[in-house]
């Protein structure tokens, strides 16, 4: 069964001030992950470490479309422990004064078997803590 995980959350923040906090590295440091060789242009791959219940995973990106101020979509894998690649979608649509934000992360049956680290449930709740936490108290400040 190949369902995605969808979460979606109102910002109360302008759609380009969302736009900027998901594609500025220096922005992305402060609500997301610290990400160096992030390059907002299609085929541009980039690399990033989350440290998660003792471990440090390595997470290997390549952005697949862009579309100013709407849509973001990269995939999202861990090469030094499967083979598998998912794909995340961050879709931003005006909504009265601000901005929802829809973000689906598809294939992740990939990792099955890695660990609860992994787990569908885990990937659920880390979205929501990222985009209902940190994205929505960096952008609603």
């Amino acid at each position: 069964m190949n369902t995605p995980i969808t979460v979606q959350y109102k910002i109360n923040a302008p759609i380009e001030k969302v736009w900027n906090a998901l594609t500025d590295k220096n922005e992305m440091k402060s609500w997301y992950f610290t990400i160096p060789d992030f390059v907002l242009e299609t085929g541009k791959e980039f690399d990033f470490y989350e440290s998660c219940d003792g471990g440090k995973y390595l997470h290997h990106c390549r952005i697949e479309e862009i579309i100013p101020n709407k849509k973001l979509k990269h995939t999202w894998a861990y090469p030094e422990l499967s083979d598998a690649v998912t794909t995340v979608t961050w879709d931003l649509l005006k909504e009265n004064e601000g901005t929802l934000v829809t973000l689906i992360h598809e294939n992740i049956e990939g990792f099955d078997g890695l660990g609860e680290v992994f787990s569908r449930k885990s990937f659920t709740e880390g979205w929501h803590a990222i985009i209902g936490q940190s994205m929505k108290e960096y952008l609603e400040k």
